[in-house]
């Protein structure tokens, strides 16, 4: 079951996939890892969704990734007589905290956070950045501000704050109940939505106590003022397209995903680039151009994953939005521009002994034109360094940890397998050359470069390389 592409697709589940028959579907037609979106789905729903995952993976063989997408704090307008008001431009509308229904004047907005956190001449949003207010005041209970479109305000619609820092965290009751639930089932990341600052991050990990990795949801603009720190204390960053075109400048979001994603790249931490990458998928069973450019434009920055969201989890065609999102990254990654263009920035090896050999595993490997550079590693450590590198061949990761392997499904390039540590060096070239053979990453003849850490079985302690022939039958050749 190997992928002939490098970046790996994440695939949302829902209504339209939920089922086991329609996981494996989406498996086979190139999902790498799947995403149990939290807003939508139950603890029940959870485990169902986890149980079905698992007996595909023990049906193909090869290790599956799951993200669970904590819901974050949402933030909304109270309720509204009618339901709705229609507010014309410099129409003032004053905020309060009282839940008491509200009127043409005056909405009730049961947030106290907001009330610490705005200030006049910040923006509120409301309904995805539809009607836009400018505060022209502010009490502690109450806030007046200014139309600034036109437009109806609605019951309950959600309401973002692009300037404000607002103190409170990452992390609601539900979401703290959802991530203890969500490690304890065994999944492999949790995403966390909303993050402002890098301490949201270190209460997640804390509380997942290693158990999983925390994936950094990237869509406020604070989040990106504080953007390297936040990647150092991440395990993986997600761009949160959807969001972040609300709470910024929508002009300003492809320049902003290349800078995350080089970001991300640098520190060697995985990146997924998401929201409407394929929309139109949703009702259509083709995308339009733009939505191709968009996937491969991804694609040729290097991201680690793509997504997929509505058009997997509710869509009329989640297989062929998979199947499409997969072609789209093998003619990319086919294309003679692809290895320019992913390697227009560079990312120098970090001073540590592990980034040396990953860099030298890269050099070698392309300059004597190796079939592949086969990883063992058991922390994932190694095989995430040399993916840094984006190597032109392909790379296998070996790992006798499963919870490892289903881990690096999220990374770029690399193609997991389980086994035992080997028992010494020789029987560790043997092993290295005959999967290699079995997973069709190299014929008798050809070579591989094999790194490891001696002694072996050590974690972080990558230290060797390797130079070996595949023989017939893939045994070490002469």
């Amino acid at each position: 079951m190997r992928r002939n592409r490098r970046v790996k697709i994440l695939a949302t589940l829902g209504p339209s996939s939920d089922s086991p028959e329609m996981i494996e579907r989406l498996f086979r037609a190139g999902a790498d890892v799947f995403r149990i979106n939290m807003s939508h789905a139950s603890h029940k729903k959870m485990k169902e969704l986890h149980t079905s995952i698992r007996k595909v993976e023990a049906e193909v063989g090869r290790p599956i990734g799951i993200l669970v997408d904590l819901q974050g704090p949402k933030l909304r307008l109270g309720e509204i007589k009618g339901d709705k008001i229609q507010l014309e431009i410099d129409d003032e509308i004053t905020f309060d905290m009282n839940e008491k229904e509200g009127t043409a004047k005056r909405i009730p907005l049961p947030h106290p956070e907001i009330f610490k956190g705005v200030e006049v001449g910040h923006r509120l949003l409301i309904d995805d950045g539809k009607m836009t207010l400018i505060v022209t005041a502010k009490t502690g209970k109450k806030i007046t501000a200014i139309a600034k479109t036109h437009g109806k305000l609605a019951s309950r619609k959600g309401v973002s704050l692009p300037d404000s820092l607002l103190p409170m965290g990452a992390m609601t009751e539900k979401d703290f109940a959802d991530l203890d639930y969500a490690v304890n089932q065994g999944v492999d990341w949790i995403a966390l939505s909303f993050v402002q600052r890098v301490e949201d991050v270190a209460q997640a990990r804390k509380l997942a106590r290693g158990r999983a990795s925390i994936m950094a949801k990237l869509e406020k603009p604070s989040a990106i003022q504080w953007l390297d720190d936040i990647i150092e204390v991440s395990d993986g960053v997600m761009v949160a397209r959807g969001d972040l075109g609300v709470e910024m400048p929508v002009e300003q979001v492809p320049g902003i995903q290349k800078r995350i994603t080089r970001a991300a790249r640098k520190a060697g931490k995985p990146v997924v680039i998401a929201t409407q990458m394929l929309e139109s998928m949703i009702s259509a069973p083709v995308p339009t151009r733009a939505e191709v450019s968009d996937v491969a434009g991804a694609v040729f920055d290097g991201a680690d994953a793509v997504m997929l969201s509505a058009e997997s989890a509710a869509g009329e065609y989640p297989e062929e939005a998979v199947a499409t999102m997969d072609k789209i990254a093998q003619e990319v990654e086919q294309d003679s521009l692809y290895s320019d263009a992913v390697h227009t920035f560079s990312t120098p090896p970090e001073p540590t002994g592990s980034d040396a050999i990953a860099a030298a595993a890269k050099t070698v490997s392309e300059t004597v034109n190796l079939s592949a550079i086969v990883c063992y590693t058991s922390s994932g450590s190694t095989g995430v360094r040399v993916a840094r590198e984006r190597p032109l061949q392909p790379i296998l990761a070996l790992t006798p940890i499963v919870a490892t392997g289903r881990r690096l499904a999220m990374m770029w390039g690399l193609h997991c397998v389980l086994t035992k540590d080997p028992e010494d060096l020789d029987n560790m070239v043997d092993k290295a050359c005959r999967i290699a053979y079995r997973e069709g990453f190299a014929q008798p003849g050809q070579r591989v470069i094999i790194t490891a850490g001696i002694p072996l079985g050590t974690p972080g302690a990558t230290n060797m390389l390797r130079i070996a022939f595949v023989g017939d039958n893939g045994n070490i050749g002469g």
